[in-house]
């Protein structure tokens, strides 16, 4: 199955998985070829891709994705997001050092505007973490 990742940046991912572990607003759902055909919003979390059949669970993988579009037909994938950070990427320690900040003005927010856009960052960022932390045990 194919499987294309594609932010404002450009194309992250394109290439043929075995399976793929999505966010969406429903819950996570899990895609192999054959899939029945389904549009859906991808909300914030981790995308986990595992290329062939027998990849371990440690060996996947991972982005961190702020939300976005998914169309699934029975033999390709298409993401679509603003934003992908690949798990090995991401610097732990500088995730928590941007989620403690996103906290701080979120709960400095002086009106709507200021509140959406740091509930924003703090998603973005817990997600982040997340997958920083996915990828620390993937190490250990």
């Amino acid at each position: 199955m194919r499987l294309q990742l594609i932010t404002l940046a450009g194309v992250q991912v394109n290439e043929d998985v075995y399976e793929i572990e999505l966010p969406t607003e429903s819950g996570p759902i899990a895609v192999f070829a054959g899939h029945e055909p389904l549009v859906s919003l991808a909300k914030p979390g981790a995308i986990a891709i595992r290329s062939t059949k027998d990849q371990s669970d440690d060996k996947r993988t991972f982005f961190a994705i702020g939300g976005g579009v998914i169309d699934i037909d029975q033999s390709a994938v298409t993401v679509l997001v603003d934003e992908a950070d690949h798990g090995d990427d991401i610097v732990e320690a500088d995730a928590k050092k941007a989620l403690e900040k996103a906290l701080a003005m979120q709960k400095n927010a002086k009106n709507a505007v200021e509140l959406e856009k740091a509930s924003a960052l703090v998603d973005r960022h817990r997600v982040r973490l997340d997958v920083a932390g996915l990828r620390r045990r993937r190490r250990s």
